[in-house]
């Protein structure tokens, strides 16, 4: 009787070890509850055959170990039920239900829906630039960098009308944690998406519930804590009007066990206290950007276009199948975040049918229907036009200008600074325009519109004898560009005004004498042989 206490409790030793380490919800629609259950489970029945054969004085008599046979039936009965849920709750009996987990709203006028677009507002950096500035702030900052890292959060938020990527600081190791717990982590770091400044913010209260935390401080174990049976998707750092610091968890609910992904609420964790707060999702606090994971969306989304027709349509006859296109970016409209991305045919790989616009706090979503570029076709042509700098090209933006749909990019060197900016029409993408960065965005929305002839300053021109290497051309509302470069690799741009009887005939080979305004695509002021 007492080998068999014993066992019992290194049984449950053992499972209260293993929740504190694996942190599974108490739910049994979770994956991760039931691949718990299966390791307590093996773990018990080792306990339990290894106390059977302890006592080497007697032969081991293995009628003592039926019990085994009937825990693997159970494990087997177990997973044979969670299988048979499982294929009931997929798409080949529920096509419906997926396609319908996300209402799609097909009938939006970008033009009315999306106001023109103002370049005070539009976050012209990507995650990638702002962490490189992120980190650059955090370098100078030389009490916190031996000390601290900067977390890889960066969300994208409406920060009091201003466009910003917020991150958190991390401890750096476990014995940073421990000198520093007492405290806590007193800063955050802000980037604007729109102009770059970045800002290490720093409170008079530290930050003490975090991923890098441990023990009972650490946030994933708190939250588990406080909410048992809650299943957590990926938490998101944001902060309030007032600059304090929050984690946004929201709580998922499947079909099945890990099936069709739903949110059904929010949490709302407080990092410097520890205080928390769930809401449904109608009463979510408008400050709070990021409800739905841009994953998640996109998944449901696929979803939509796969089988709305039907799960045997979205594999034989595929009619009106269409999927998200690889990638995404980020709109902020009326205070609210947006995700855009493309939505393209199964069987169309350059174009896209139309884009939509998922509200990241409300999940509303409209489809546009704009066929046009790709977007990875549009960042090939506007790397195309610079190739000799080979400079990367951002994901795009999504904008109306001038009352079309346009693709706006940043073109960025090796060390991930923005040096250009490119326009692309989403009907056509060979009408694209780059223009140098430090010129400003509104010289380039300006070329590409052709508005102005000449963006270069007439009182500082320089002149020089080229040989030309190659030459290309893009018509843009009714305006020719000639986009070419000399043998010394330098570029240079030039309207059809500058010379229509030189420019279009121009060889690969040639000499001529240009003036021109010098920046990283050098802007032609006159040409002659």
């Amino acid at each position: 009787m007492k080998k068999r206490i014993i066992q019992i409790i290194l049984c449950l030793l053992f499972a209260l070890i293993s929740w504190y380490f694996i942190l599974p919800p108490l739910n049994i629609t979770s994956p991760l509850f039931w691949s718990y259950i299966f390791e307590v489970m093996v773990v018990c029945v080792v306990i339990f055959t290894v106390g059977e054969t302890l006592d080497f004085r007697h032969r081991i008599n293995f009628s003592k170990f039926k019990w085994i046979p009937i825990v693997a039936g159970c494990a087997i009965v177990c997973f044979a039920l969670i299988t048979v849920i499982n294929i009931v709750y997929s798409p080949l009996f529920m096509a419906d239900k997926y396609a319908n987990r996300i209402i799609v709203d097909e009938t939006g006028n970008f033009i009315e829906d999306v106001a023109p677009v103002d370049f005070n507002k539009i976050p012209l950096l990507d995650k990638e630039s702002s962490e490189k500035l992120g980190d650059r702030k955090m370098g100078q900052a030389t009490e916190w960098v031996s000390q601290y890292y900067v977390s890889e959060e960066y969300t994208q938020i409406n920060y009091n009308d201003s466009i910003v990527r917020v991150t958190p600081i991390e401890y750096a190791d476990i014995i940073k944690y421990f000198t520093n717990r007492k405290e806590g982590i007193k800063g955050y770091i802000t980037v604007n998406s729109v102009d770059g400044s970045s800002e290490l913010v720093t409170m008079d209260k530290g930050m003490k519930y975090m991923p890098s935390a441990y023990f009972f401080e650490n946030l994933n174990r708190k939250l588990r804590i406080n909410y048992p049976t809650a299943i957590f998707d990926e938490p998101n750092f944001e902060i309030d009007n007032e600059g304090n610091p929050y984690w946004i968890v929201p709580t998922i609910k499947y079909s099945g066990v890990g099936l069709k992904k739903e949110i059904n609420g929010v949490i709302i964790f407080d990092a410097i206290t520890g205080n928390s707060k769930k809401y449904n999702l109608k009463d979510v606090p408008t400050w709070v950007d990021h409800v739905y994971s841009a994953d998640l969306i996109i998944e449901q989304l696929d979803n939509w276009g796969e089988y709305k027709e039907g799960f045997w349509n979205s594999i034989f006859g595929q009619k009106n199948v269409v999927n998200t296109t690889d990638g995404y970016n980020y709109l902020v409209m009326d205070d609210d975040v947006y995700l855009y991305t493309g939505i393209t045919s199964v069987s169309t790989d350059e174009s896209n049918l139309g884009f939509v616009l998922v509200n990241m706090r409300t999940k509303e979503t409209k489809y546009y229907s704009a066929p046009g570029a790709e977007e990875y076709s549009a960042m090939a042509s506007a790397e195309g036009l610079v190739q000799e700098k080979k400079y990367t090209a951002s994901f795009p933006l999504l904008i109306n200008l001038n009352n079309k749909p346009t693709y706006l990019l940043s073109l960025k060197d090796n060390a991930g600074l923005v040096k250009m900016y490119a326009f692309v029409d989403v009907a056509d993408y060979q009408k694209v325009v780059v223009n140098d960065a430090s010129l400003g965005i509104d010289a380039a929305a300006k070329k590409y519109l052709g508005e102005s002839t000449s963006e270069y300053d007439a009182n500082n021109l320089k002149e020089k004898t080229i040989t030309i290497k190659e030459v290309t051309n893009a018509v843009i509302d009714g305006n020719t560009y000639y986009y070419f470069t000399d043998t010394e690799g330098n570029l240079y741009s030039a309207s059809i005004k500058v010379d229509k009887n030189i420019l279009p005939f121009m060889k690969s080979g040639q000499k001529y004498k240009v003036t021109y305004s010098e920046s990283e695509v050098n802007i032609l002021a006159s040409i002659e042989k």
